[in-house]
């Protein structure tokens, strides 16, 4: 395999480097397989190993590349298409929700979930942790976070702790009245703990969708789902809802 040098372009060096990057994954690589050590790739192409990290953070970005714990750099498959929901009164947990139930402990909610939900510091809410899992593979996780005012016929003894616990809050969410609910969707760097969810590593691009949802005329719960940039693409559909959709369109090798 002969050096490529990159020719003088106006553009930054790393912009031009993730386009021949990306030509190369689709005539030389397949899907799954994994891309040759940084030094290899940077004597390649004649360019500095940070000009490199910048290309392959770009294609991991757009999806064309993953970096997986204890493998390394693979080319990514298509986008998987997951349904994030477009109707606009469902609580979490109703009929049909891909949503899996993991876990729920009470803790206090960081600050920009306090604000929304007007709880006091310090203030104690139900957590329910969920996950969601597409064609095989992790795809999003999620934090619903529920004040107690919200669920005040929640019995800890029916259901103490775990997926169990999980499940009774998600039902005693179904006897409220939902008034609406809104979204706020923004690009993010995956947390440690997002990272092991979703078999990510601790940085990776991730996109982060905020839900509130409204009964009595307060935001009665908050969501927080993360999920895996390089597997989704989000689109809004005229009911105003999110949708993660398939790429038919493009190649991943």
């Amino acid at each position: 395999m002969g050096t490529t040098q990159l020719e003088s372009v106006p553009e930054p060096k790393y912009w031009h480097l993730k386009t021949v990057l990306s030509e190369a994954l689709d005539s030389e690589f397949t899907v799954g397989e994994i891309l040759p050590n940084e030094r290899d790739l940077a004597a390649r192409f004649g360019v500095a190993r940070a000009t490199l990290r910048q290309a392959l953070e770009q294609l991991e970005l757009e999806g064309r590349l993953q970096r997986r714990r204890g493998v390394g750099t693979t080319v990514a498959p298509p986008r998987v298409g997951v349904a994030v929901g477009n109707e606009q009164h469902v609580w979490p947990g109703a009929a049909g929700d891909a949503w899996q139930a993991a876990d729920c402990v009470v803790a206090a909610p960081p600050a920009p979930v306090a604000g929304f939900l007007e709880a006091a510091e310090g203030e104690l809410v139900h957590t329910v942790r969920r996950s969601r899992v597409t064609h095989g593979q992790p795809v999003a996780a999620e934090l619903l976070y529920v004040p107690a005012s919200s669920v005040p016929d929640l019995s800890a003894i029916d259901a103490p702790s775990g997926a169990a616990r999980a499940r009774a809050v998600l039902r005693e969410l179904q006897r409220l009245e939902l008034e609406g609910q809104d979204r706020a969707v923004e690009l993010g760097s995956a947390r440690a703990d997002d990272a092991r969810e979703l078999d990510r590593l601790p940085g990776a691009p991730v996109l982060v969708v905020t839900t509130r949802f409204f009964a009595g005329g307060r935001t009665a719960a908050v969501s927080v789902a993360t999920y895996r940039a390089d597997t989704c693409r989000l689109t809004f559909g005229v009911a105003g809802g999110v949708e993660i959709h398939h790429d038919p369109e493009r190649r991943a090798s």
